[in-house]
């Protein structure tokens, strides 16, 4: 049989038809790719007309503890099974840190130049090797903050102790105010901006009473603990009578703003959000006025607090498990720093996920199983933020 060969005209035919059908392709896929987009615009639109889900992630819970016999001996060897936590009332399952001794430390050094710290100012003469003591043999970044009214970055932080020294021995002499809570504010901003693998902590040397700081002493509180910080306040006694702004609130028959108990009408600006503040904290501290037995952990934490409220220094180191010791002068001072870097180091951080994560103030108690002869220092509070806070 002949093979028939195609003429030039059926060859244009042929070769117009693939054209036509490879357009006629092209064409779907465009058609389709526009009907996809158009799609997710649609699914788009419908994602935003819808309101947002916000969740509220279980954050890990730190909380530094110091274990100690009546005499002060530091005890060792506990485990995880050893600890009896609970928040609010509620137990948790915990785990212990291993090995946080040999973590890098970051320490803020607060010091009062104003009011009457003008007078203690000699008392921190020839710390240096005090403070590599503090610190410990591991890698450390200590800064120096001095305050009276305001706080102010004397010593960025560095490795070098003996260049913080140096600042505390030559402090400037400030004006008649102590600002001790806008100072603390101040350094956990600062202790933010270190690695994070550093252990922060702060140490502070000031009056025992507030003069004069904007911030409360529930927002320094949770600045503190919200950054895991351990606090150890060093603190002489103060001559002059205290800013009693927290107190005096707390201790009023009717808490809260002026228009009532709840309502969000003229509102402390530690309640008010508008100004930072979280109104349910608001309504625990009417709750904890109004109605006692409600909540009944957290109340007795409330109550513990205010009875601390008159010492501000006092306040934030047992409030946040760190340690309190009052001093008179240069020879106190140092002893009780010589204690405090035997201690320091052998705090042992226990951590929990809260089995319920409600926003707002959390009570915490810890105790060692068995052992009412022990005395043990850790956090009493922490907040948990809710959906939409910040």
């Amino acid at each position: 049989m002949s093979r028939r060969v195609a003429g030039p005209e059926v060859r244009i035919l042929v070769i117009r038809a693939l054209v036509i059908r490879a357009l006629a392709i092209w064409a779907l896929a465009v058609l389709a790719g526009l009907g996809s987009a158009r799609a997710q615009d649609l699914v788009t639109q419908q994602d935003q007309s819808r309101p947002p889900t916000l969740t509220v992630q279980s954050s890990l819970v730190e909380v530094p503890t110091l274990v100690t016999t009546k005499k002060g001996e530091v005890v060792f060897g506990l485990t995880a099974k050893d600890f009896i936590v609970t928040d609010d009332g509620a137990p948790q399952t915990v785990r212990v840190e291993p090995d946080t001794d040999s973590q890098p430390l970051a320490l803020a050094i607060v010091v009062e130049t104003g009011g009457d710290g003008v007078s203690h100012r000699e008392d921190y003469l020839h710390l240096g090797a005090i403070l590599d003591a503090l610190v410990g043999g591991v890698r450390h970044r200590v800064a120096v903050i001095g305050f009276d009214s305001t706080p102010q970055l004397l010593v960025p932080f560095t490795s070098d102790t003996e260049e913080a020294a140096q600042v505390l021995a030559h402090l400037p002499e400030g004006d008649q105010k102590a600002a001790i809570l806008d100072a603390l504010a101040f350094a956990v901003d600062e202790l933010r901006g270190e690695p994070p693998e550093y252990r922060r902590a702060i140490l502070l040397l000031s009056e025992t009473n507030d003069q004069g700081s904007r911030t409360t002493l529930t927002e320094a509180l949770r600045q503190i603990s919200d950054t895991n910080t351990a606090m150890y306040s060093f603190a002489f006694s103060s001559v002059r009578a205290a800013s009693m702004h927290e107190f005096e609130k707390f201790d009023q028959s009717e808490p809260g703003p002026a228009h009532g108990c709840f309502s969000r009408q003229g509102a402390d600006a530690e309640y008010d959000p508008k100004k930072g503040g979280h109104y349910s904290k608001q309504v625990l501290d009417c709750i904890s006025q109004l109605a006692p037995p409600l909540r009944l952990a957290t109340m007795a934490f409330v109550a513990a607090r205010d009875s601390l409220r008159k010492n501000t220094a006092e306040s934030v180191a047992h409030l946040t498990g760190g340690q309190y010791v009052k001093f008179k002068n240069a020879k106190d001072l140092r002893a009780a720093l010589i204690a405090a870097s035997n201690k320091v180091p052998n705090a042992y951080v226990l951590n929990f996920r809260p089995t319920e994560p409600t926003p707002g103030l959390h009570a915490l108690h810890v105790e060692v199983k068995g052992r009412p002869d022990l005395v043990v220092r850790a956090r009493t509070e922490y907040w948990m933020e809710g959906a939409g806070q910040h």
